[in-house]
């Protein structure tokens, strides 16, 4: 079994990150990206997807937050699809309905190499504190793109917009943990084309 570890840098006018990762880690994390929401959330994402992540970013949040959010999403992807290698021996496909108290998430995701995300968040709230929350979808857009991973999220109801958006994260968390688990009775690429 090879080792599914991927590290990169990122550099831009806008942003610096440093990301590493184990897809078969213990949950360990740590994170700085200046952002404490992001921050928080990609804990939770370590955490209940088993995957070790240490992410360190500067970005320009003078600015704004969108540069930030948008490229740990990026290279959160990109590392993900590097880490994975051929895909060979994967399970491919995770879902899960996650509860967070009154709150519920739904996500379901394809590592079979197809991009493609459907985001739709049922909570109205569009910050928290001044985080703007319409960012997580770019970073989830991102995300998928980098990794080449359908992805569909559907946050359905709530009335905590923190709980409504750590369903999501945690959701996807477990979606990921089932779909890069490897599968002894699966030979090579788990697709009927032989390529991902």
């Amino acid at each position: 079994m090879t080792d599914r570890v991927a590290t990169l840098e990122r550099n831009t006018r806008e942003t610096q990150i440093k990301l590493s990762l184990n897809l078969d880690g213990e949950g360990k994390s740590r994170i700085s990206t200046g952002v404490g929401f992001l921050d928080h959330m990609l804990e939770l994402l370590s955490k209940h997807s088993l995957i070790d992540l240490d992410v360190e970013a500067k970005g320009d949040l003078h600015v704004d937050d969108h540069h930030t959010v948008e490229d740990v999403g990026i290279c959160l992807g990109t590392a993900l699809d590097q880490a994975l290698g051929d895909r060979k021996g994967i399970r491919r496909y995770g879902f899960f309905y996650l509860p967070m108290d009154e709150a519920m998430a739904r996500v379901a995701l394809d590592l079979g190499g197809r991009p493609y995300l459907v985001y739709d968040i049922a909570h109205p709230a569009t910050h928290i504190k001044d985080f703007d929350l319409q960012l997580l979808e770019e970073f989830w857009r991102a995300f998928s793109t980098q990794a080449r991973m359908n992805l569909h999220i559907a946050q359905l109801y709530g009335r905590d917009v923190h709980h409504a958006h750590e369903a999501v994260f945690k959701g996807v968390a477990r979606s990921l943990d089932a779909a890069l688990a490897r599968d002894p009775r699966v030979k090579g690429l788990p697709s009927s084309k032989d390529m991902i």
